[in-house]
């Protein structure tokens, strides 16, 4: 499978990724572009992410939002 996080906007609900979607082989991976990432998509309007493994959620949603 391959790792991918998923973005959801104000509403809660899905939506397309800003710029790009990316694919990653390992959650590591996943999770250290999102470490380099996550400002860039908060600025796009995204409010949470849920990392999946395929269909499945790994974990999730979490905020991107710093007061939370």
């Amino acid at each position: 499978m391959a790792f991918t996080w998923e973005y959801r906007y104000d509403d809660g609900k899905p939506g397309p990724a800003p710029g790009r979607d990316h694919e990653f082989e390992d959650q590591d991976s996943a999770e250290e572009w999102f470490s380099a990432n996550w400002g860039e998509l908060r600025d796009a309007g995204v409010r949470e992410v849920v990392l999946k493994d395929g269909d499945t959620e790994v974990y999730g949603p979490m905020s991107l939002d710093p007061a939370d």
